[in-house]
């Protein structure tokens, strides 16, 4: 094992106070059978360098709190991080984050740190949460040697799952964000997609107690049940 002990990534060198505040992290809470209204959400976004996740980097995060049923507005969690090393490419100009604003950042083990903190022991939603799941997980764990536990649910996968007679096909956020008319602030920007997405989320919510879905395990189980329909449809 010691032979390929140079391919593993060094741990991170981190301060004592860091170290505390790693070790006060709150386990992540299985699927809760509480209603969907009393569960806590945190609603995620991150910009990246690009949609390589064994390869890119996040470079921004925007988040919002479900509480009791709404978007806690008074307390959104947003954080650019210190990339002085990124390239200015498409990628990272259609975010507005030039190179003054990236080499401006915050540290980013503090900021995921934060982020971390900030998300407690919640599940995670996001729109194509695999995606965010899986640059969060390398993030954390290269810059705090953490392994990232939270359960991510895919907006992008409940809404047509709630929504079976809408016919969008490879349906983004702004074709969903279109049928429901909603309006947002910015897109492309980490805190203004959050924030439709939580507003994307609390209306999915409320189509899932109309339909008997009303606990965070039961959303989760008939969106497993549904994704793999989805995948045996599509095999045949």
């Amino acid at each position: 094992m010691k032979l390929f002990a140079w391919l593993r990534p060094p741990m991170p060198e981190l301060s004592a106070p860091l170290c505390q505040r790693l070790a006060r992290l709150p386990r992540p809470a299985p699927a809760a059978v509480c209603s969907l209204r009393e569960q806590r959400w945190v609603v995620l976004d991150l910009e990246t360098s690009g949609l390589n996740p064994n390869r890119d980097q996040v470079l921004s995060i925007g988040a919002v709190a479900i509480e009791d049923g709404a978007i806690d507005l008074g307390r959104p969690f947003e954080r650019t991080l210190r990339r002085p090393e990124q390239k200015t490419n498409a990628s990272v100009l259609i975010h507005g984050l030039g190179p003054s604003a990236l080499a401006a950042g915050c540290d980013p083990a503090e900021a995921l740190l934060e982020l971390l903190e900030f998300i407690g022991d919640s599940p995670v939603l996001a729109f194509h949460a695999p995606f965010d799941q899986r640059m969060l997980e390398r993030a954390v764990k290269s810059s705090l040697g953490l392994r990232l536990q939270h359960p991510f649910l895919d907006v992008a996968e409940l809404a047509p799952m709630l929504n079976p007679d809408t016919v969008l096909r490879e349906a983004g956020l702004d074709d969903w964000i279109a049928r429901f008319g909603l309006e947002v602030q910015a897109r492309h920007h980490a805190s203004a997609d959050a924030q439709v997405t939580a507003e994307l989320a609390l209306i999915l919510f409320s189509q899932a107690r109309r339909q008997q879905l009303d606990s965070p395990l039961q959303l989760r189980q008939r969106l497993g049940q549904w994704q793999r329909r989805k995948v045996q449809h599509h095999g045949l």
